[in-house]
Order: structure tokens, then C-alpha cells, then sequence
């Protein structure tokens, strides 16, 4: 096994966490909690599949995939910001029924055949640094690179500009945000729509960059769950966003690469040998993430991880305590 290629894979499978954790940021920041980040990004992936079926314009896909999940993330805004219903429910049942909507519409994509993904290419100069040029800006797809624009984009726009400055007001504390004249419902409708966007980005990213131009069920693979959990564990901050998620999308490489030779180092590969090692290893960034989100879920623990002092609170305009 060549630890380049592993690393250099693992950063590919990094950016569709990367889009999916920055886009719950986002929408947690402004104090809306999204469970349904794994149905939005099976709706990216099949709506960016289909359109690039159709069209065989694979930016029109990815489009198609921001749209349409952006407004299923809407639904989940009308439910919990305007009928203030418990967002744990309505963010589950987001995403069984984005399951079940890509399943329906998706109907016979795996026999569409392949499709042209988007390009990937190398950057000139970059490329030839030791180590991280092979890993970082060798043969990456394009989305790759979107990825890396991301993460400094997002950083800086949510702790050095007035809107996010707002953001982090809506998130933190509504009430005085309202007095302050920011209108919460709007932005959070907003955020909470940008999270959708970025989501379906993700799942766009798997079928038309990640795997070789396919669909099903097993597109997402669990990867927004894991993008839930790695909200928390990178304190609602764009940079360790990245950190867990390239360290995630290495390691889920590692898995899947382990299990195939059966010899590695010069010694007999135990997970070829033993197939239930391989099941083993497959469970442990879930298991990461139910350990992740038991601690998020307590009070206590996510103040001191610094999560919005607002975050699932549903805001009701002239109350107090929020």
C-alpha cells in the first residue's frame, strides 16, 4: 500500500464531508440543529446524477443537486423555525424522507450507465512539493480544490463580516438580535437553506466525482451521519471541519484499502485473513460519531465545546429565555 495514494484518495473522500460539515455549520451556527443532512445528500447525488444523465453537463447537475436539496432543507426550516416543532424529529424525518424520495425518483439510475465525471487535474508548481503536493494537488478532482477555497472562505466570512457577525448573533442569542433589528426568522430560513445547498453539494460531489458515475441507496454510505458528529467535534469551526474531515475520509481509504492484500509490511494481512476484523474497522468512524454526539448531546459539554448558546431552541418573538 503506497500512503500517497491512500492520503491522496482519503482527501478526495475528505470533501464530501468537508461540504456536508460546513453546511450544518452554517445552519447551526444560526441555531437550527439538521439531522437530515444524510437524506439531502442522497438527494444531491441523484438529482446531479439524473440531470447529468439528462444533460451530460455535470455542473447543471450539481446545480440541480444544491436546488433541490436546498429545498428540502426548507422543509425542515417551515417545520421547526415557523411551526416550532422539536428539530431532533423533524431533521430524522428529513431524512427518511430523503431516502425515500431519491429511492422513488432515482428509480433505475444504476442501469443509466456511466456518465463523464468532472474534471480532475493537476496543479502546475504545487504539485512538485514533497509530500503534500502528490496528497494535495496531484489528479484531484475540481471539487477537491472548491473544497480548499471553502474552508478559508467560510472561516473568514463567519468570525470578520457583518453578516456573520448576524449569524453568530441569531445563533447565540435571537432575542437580543431581534432588538438589534436582524430579522432571526429570515436568517435562519436562509442559513438553514445555504446547509441544504452545501449538502446536496456533497452528495453531487460522490456521483459525479468521488464514484465512477453511479446511484443507489449505498451512494452516501452513512458519510451524513458522520458529517453530523463531525459538527461537534470540530467546535462549529470551519478549519478543524476540514482537519476531521480529510482525517475521516484517509481513514474510511485505510478500511477499505487494508482488506485487500494479504500481505502488507511484509507480514500476513490479519483483516484478509479474518474477515470480521474488516467489519470491525468499518464500525469504528460511526462508533466515533454516536461517541461524538452522546457528549454533544449534554448540556454542559456543549457550552464547553462552545456550541450556540441557542442551538435547537426554537425562537418565539417576544419571549424571553432565548
Amino acid at each position: 500500500m503506497d500512503p500517497i495514494i491512500i492520503l491522496q484518495a482519503g482527501v478526495a473522500s475528505g470533501t464530501v464531508l468537508l461540504f456536508a460539515t460546513v453546511g450544518a455549520i452554517f445552519s447551526e451556527r444560526a441555531g437550527v440543529l439538521n439531522l437530515g443532512v444524510e437524506g439531502m445528500m442522497l438527494i444531491g447525488a441523484m438529482s446531479a446524477f439524473s440531470v447529468t444523465v439528462a444533460t451530460g453537463n455535470g455542473g447543471l447537475g450539481l446545480l440541480a443537486a444544491m436546488f433541490f436539496a436546498g429545498l428540502l432543507a426548507l422543509l425542515h426550516g417551515l417545520v421547526s423555525i415557523h411551526f416550532q416543532a422539536d428539530q431532533v424529529v423533524s431533521g430524522l424525518a428529513l431524512t427518511f424522507l430523503g431516502v425515500g424520495l431519491s429511492l422513488v425518483f432515482g428509480e433505475g439510475l444504476s442501469k443509466a450507465g456511466t456518465i463523464t465525471l468532472l474534471p480532475v487535474f493537476t496543479v502546475p508548481v504545487l504539485s512538485a512539493i514533497p509530500f503534500v503536493g502528490p496528497i494535495l494537488f496531484t489528479k484531484q478532482s475540481v471539487m477537491v480544490y472548491i473544497g480548499y477555497a471553502l474552508v478559508p472562505l467560510a472561516w473568514f466570512f463567519i468570525n470578520y463580516t457583518r453578516p456573520g457577525m448576524h449569524l453568530r448573533a441569531v445563533g447565540e442569542n435571537p432575542t437580543a438580535a431581534d432588538a438589534m433589528g436582524i430579522n432571526v426568522y429570515r436568517l435562519r430560513y436562509f442559513y438553514v437553506f445555504v446547509g441544504g445547498t452545501l449538502a446536496g453539494l456533497a452528495g453531487g460531489t460522490i456521483s459525479l466525482a468521488i464514484s465512477p458515475g453511479w446511484f443507489s441507496e449505498l451512494t452516501t454510505s452513512g458519510q451524513g451521519w458522520i458529517a453530523v458528529g463531525l459538527v461537534i467535534f470540530a467546535q462549529w469551526d470551519p478549519w478543524r471541519a476540514a482537519f476531521g474531515s480529510y482525517t475521516f475520509g484517509a481513514l474510511r481509504r485505510t478500511i477499505l484499502d487494508i482488506q485487500g492484500p494479504t500481505i502488507v509490511f511484509g507480514f500476513a494481512n490479519p483483516f484478509y485473513y479474518n474477515p470480521y476484523w474488516g467489519f470491525f474497522l468499518q464500525m469504528l468512524p460511526y462508533a466515533f460519531t454516536i461517541i461524538v454526539l452522546i457528549i454533544g448531546s449534554r448540556e454542559a459539554l456543549r457550552k464547553r465545546l462552545g456550541a450556540p448558546a441557542a442551538l435547537g431552541v426554537p425562537y418565539v418573538r417576544g419571549e424571553r429565555g432565548h
